[in-house]
């Protein structure tokens, strides 16, 4: 037997979507403002998981210029039929639900294959047949007129495996469950035993989200709501619960008669989530023909004991260093929005990457040179060694967290005279407040950390091999979803910016490393 913690996958990874292809489970993430888009995992145990690729990984295929952070792309699905991965996802700060295939899930992904407006909605997913049909099932607002906030529903329709366009057969299947239902979404159609089966979300991504299934002998329904729904949800055992929002889960079997769920929720910190919302396993029996999630049990468990042999997941603290020596980057870091290649350049051969001091900074809905990691532990240290080449006054260059545009904390290199002057920054709402100032010696390179405890954080800078420290104690609760709102978890990143200014500054940063903290 193999044991698993949850989340099993830590920090800003939502809306999971999962398939099996042999022995190998796979899954993807929605990704909003960043890119690459789309992350695809593999796994042989459910435990170890290995980021393999990002299905979203050029300018073409995932459009993001002026998107606000969650906009950009929503809950993608990842399916396999005959040879050919399937992954549809919506970019709803573009051309809406689309399609991308790839003969291996390493890519290369195919360019787009736009649904059109007729779609409209969220949250697409395919199903395929036993006779090889493919149906698209997916969430939009109620096509007979949109009385609340929230009044949703969702239809089926066929979909041409040759024209990658959908035929007008759309049909109507559900509403919600619950009378007066909000965001009924996330679909997923699934069959077993002779039954059509829809899995699906409701009540907003919050709070009181949950997951409801339906059933029918015919695809096109109609269909027939569980009795014991909601089959997942958290939303009874209140907000101070460590883990919430449980919601948007997809199925999955592994040939063998086990089921399990993949689910997104949150493990808020005296109410406040920075980690955005993680990826959570349960295991799945069926009774009467229906799902019972964690049997006897009825939430998610800390624990999940799976019937397979293996290594247990690695228990000791997480550290990475990224020296910048690889001939691309790795697939874990990420940028805001469209044109990497203008905000940044790797040096391979020199173990650096070059930030430019381009005109967007952090606060623009632009693309600013910022290469970052999704923070994954609520204790955890972020540090970097860099030597800035300044142009003008307003060039800066050093690190941020950030959760959005308008609430960010930032620790930055200014020029002046002699050294540089150091300023942190925290971003509220859109307005910057000066937390700390410091003149630092000359000698580069200069080294930053930002340390996170909780929902606290401090900044550090390195002299003559000791850390010291600039400001302690500084309050991150405004980068939390509570306050900032939307629906991404925070990132740590580099960062450069010329502030308005493009004058042919750059910072050639040496390294940086992640390295989670014991708890307290």
């Amino acid at each position: 037997m193999l044991s698993v913690k949850n989340p099993i996958m830590t920090g800003f990874f939502p809306d999971p979507s999962i398939c099996r292809v042999g022995n190998k489970f796979y899954t993807v993430h929605s990704t909003f403002a960043y890119f690459p888009g789309v992350p695809v995992f593999e796994s042989e145990d459910l435990v170890h998981w290995n980021l393999i690729s990002n299905v979203l990984d050029r300018d073409s295929q995932v459009p993001l210029s002026g998107c606000q952070h969650s906009q950009g792309i929503f809950a993608p699905t990842i399916r396999y039929h005959k040879g050919t991965w399937y992954m549809i996802t919506t970019n709803v700060s573009d051309q809406g639900n689309f399609i991308v295939t790839a003969k291996d899930p390493r890519g290369p992904w195919s360019e787009p294959y736009y649904l059109g407006e007729s779609t409209g909605g969220i949250d697409p997913s395919l199903f395929f047949d036993d006779d090889g049909t493919c149906y698209y099932i997916g969430q939009r607002p109620r096509s007979a007129g949109y009385r609340y906030n929230g009044d949703c529903e969702i239809w089926i329709q066929t979909l041409d495996l040759d024209t990658m366009q959908l035929k007008p057969d759309a049909t109507i299947v559900l509403t919600g469950f619950q009378r007066k239902a909000i965001w009924p979404e996330g679909p997923h159609l699934y069959k077993k035993d002779g039954y059509y089966y829809i899995l699906h979300a409701e009540s907003g991504t919050s709070i009181h989200h949950s997951v409801m299934i339906a059933r029918s002998k015919n695809v096109f329904g109609p269909y027939e709501y569980c009795p014991c729904n909601p089959i997942l949800t958290h939303r009874h055992l209140g907000a101070q619960y460590p883990v919430t929002c449980v919601g948007h889960a997809d199925l999955v079997d592994d040939g063998n008669g086990n089921w399990y769920m993949v689910v997104l929720a949150c493990r808020p910190n005296q109410g406040y989530t920075l980690l955005g919302r993680e990826t959570f396993l349960a295991k799945v029996t069926w009774e009467d023909g229906w799902p019972v999630v964690n049997a006897g049990v009825g939430h998610l468990e800390e624990v999940v004991t799976l019937p397979y042999d293996g290594q247990p997941s690695d228990d000791v603290p997480q550290c990475k260093t990224y020296t910048f020596d690889t001939p691309s980057l790795p697939l874990e870091l990420l940028t805001l929005r469209n044109h990497r290649d203008h905000e940044l350049e790797l040096h391979a051969e020199e173990h650096i990457v070059r930030l430019f001091h381009r005109c967007d900074s952090l606060k623009d809905c632009g693309e600013p040179a910022y290469l970052a990691l999704r923070q994954q532990h609520w204790n955890c240290e972020f540090e970097t060694s860099f030597i800035p080449h300044f142009c003008k006054e307003s060039d800066c260059a050093g690190i941020a967290m950030v959760q959005s545009n308008e609430n960010h904390l930032r620790a930055e290199c200014y020029p002046q005279d002699s050294g540089v002057k150091l300023v942190v920054s925290l971003c509220k709402d859109g307005e910057d407040s000066c937390l700390a100032r410091m003149d630092l010696p000359a000698a580069l390179p200069i080294k930053l950390k930002l340390r996170v405890e909780g929902l606290v954080a401090s900044v550090l800078y390195q002299s003559n091999s000791e850390w010291k420290p600039v400001i302690s104690d500084i309050d991150l609760r405004s980068l939390s979803t509570e306050h900032a709102g939307g629906f991404v978890g925070c990132t740590l990143g580099l960062y450069a910016s010329g502030n308005g200014e493009d004058a042919g500054g750059y910072s050639d940063f040496e390294r940086m490393t992640y390295r989670e903290l014991p708890s307290n």
